[in-house]
């Protein structure tokens, strides 16, 4: 594709777009292609197709490993980049087949890729680290495989600018459900549970942005350490809700160094992975505490740092009129119930209500960021990642 061309796409006043995203539960790959007709605030969207294309048990396990300091050597992170770039171009192709529109009338695709590590802070056990993140599934085979112009990489970018490279989605946020007079919270819970707060006269410097702490990552842990593996998350809840809280275990998950931290922060499976998980389960099994009331409480966990995360954020600031939650914690019942205890007075809706399906968000996200991208516009927001300045995100891998 010749420099001529991506003007022409830059210029385009509509344009078909892919989302690819595989977050931190490392279940599968998200495809979204999203119809997205101009740029900025003036951004319309109409979701075309979405899927969730599962990983085989063996990729799952090597993106673990991989994303492990003690086992993620570089070879076997050198060959995986590539093995997830095929598997992220057939998500593509297939994504555009199940809505019966040819690859040739794709614009763009926008991917994510898979995150390997991410290390947001500049400090560490043994002494100053660099601030940086890799997120693997190599956009030139997707574009060679597609086709389709590929933007990628879209963290860099913003840790270059001093930021934390995440969180990126609060722009999407900003895009999607900013509302003059209303005070919304958008609630992702995936791997990670993050928060958008957008204020009531949606000035985007007011943003506040962060990761609140754990999601499913601790739960999806547990549930497959107590089903042998049958089990990759807690299915609608069903484990948690064999379990009573345990009050005094919820309090002492509740003393994580990583909640108190001042915003803007951000963290991952370094914090809340298999590590953490496979030691808290260990320790609870020697305190003979029920698996169940483990499981359960550990949900709560989830729950309650959301909330905390909100009373010393954002409320000593800002009224939350409405939290909007996307992501799989929206299937989990028991964690919705927990959620909604502790925000007592809050209105709770989800993204479906919004005509976005829960599952589809964060790839729809990638899809207008990637647009964001061929349009010239910036797509971090400052005032949530701690960038020095707004700056245009991703690399453009041409297609054909």
């Amino acid at each position: 594709m010749s420099i001529d061309n991506l003007i022409r796409l830059k210029e385009k006043e509509s344009r078909n777009v892919i989302g690819l995203m595989s977050g931190t539960s490392c279940d599968g790959i998200d495809a979204c292609l999203v119809k997205i007709t101009g740029n900025g605030l003036s951004t319309e969207v109409h979701i075309m197709g979405f899927e969730t294309y599962p990983y085989r048990n063996e990729i799952r396990e090597l993106i673990f490993k991989a994303s492990c300091k003690e086992t993620g050597t570089v070879d076997k992170i050198c060959q995986l980049n590539f093995t997830l770039g095929k598997l992220f171009a057939n998500a593509a192709v297939q994504i555009a087949g199940k809505v019966s529109v040819p690859l040739s009338e794709i614009d763009i695709v926008g991917s994510h890729g898979q995150t390997i590590y991410h290390i947001s802070s500049l400090k560490g056990k043994n002494g100053k680290k660099v601030r940086s993140t890799l997120q693997i599934g190599e956009p030139s085979v997707i574009a060679q495989e597609t086709g389709v112009t590929t933007i990628a990489d879209f963290r860099t970018s913003d840790i270059a600018a001093g930021g934390e490279g995440a969180p990126l989605v609060p722009y999407v946020d900003y895009i999607l459900f900013g509302r003059d007079g209303t005070g919304r919270a958008v609630q992702n819970i995936g791997g990670i549970s993050n928060v958008t707060f957008l204020p009531t006269d949606r000035d985007i410097n007011k943003i506040i942005a962060f990761d609140n702490g754990p999601g499913n990552m601790i739960i999806d842990r547990f549930a497959e350490i107590i089903t042998d593996g049958r089990l990759q998350y807690d299915r609608d809840g069903e484990l948690a809700s064999k379990g009573k809280l345990n009050q005094d275990l919820l309090e002492r998950l509740c003393t994580h160094p990583y909640l108190p931290k001042q915003p803007p922060k951000s963290t991952g499976r370094e914090d809340f992975g298999i590590q953490f998980s496979d030691d808290l389960y260990k320790e609870l099994r020697e305190d003979n505490i029920d698996i169940h009331d483990a499981i359960a409480t550990i949900t709560a966990f989830t729950a309650k740092s959301i909330s905390d995360s909100y009373r010393n954020f954002i409320l000593p600031y800002y009224e939350i009129d409405e939290v909007i939650i996307s992501g799989g914690g929206t299937h989990n019942p028991v964690l919705f119930q927990f959620l909604e205890d502790y925000l007592v007075g809050i209105k709770i809706s989800k993204v479906d209500d919004f005509g976005i399906p829960s599952d589809a968000k964060e790839a729809l996200a990638f899809a207008i960021l990637a647009n964001e991208t061929i349009s010239g516009n910036p797509g971090n927001v400052p005032s949530a990642t701690g960038a020095k300045e707004s700056v245009v995100l991703g690399k453009i891998i041409p297609g054909k």
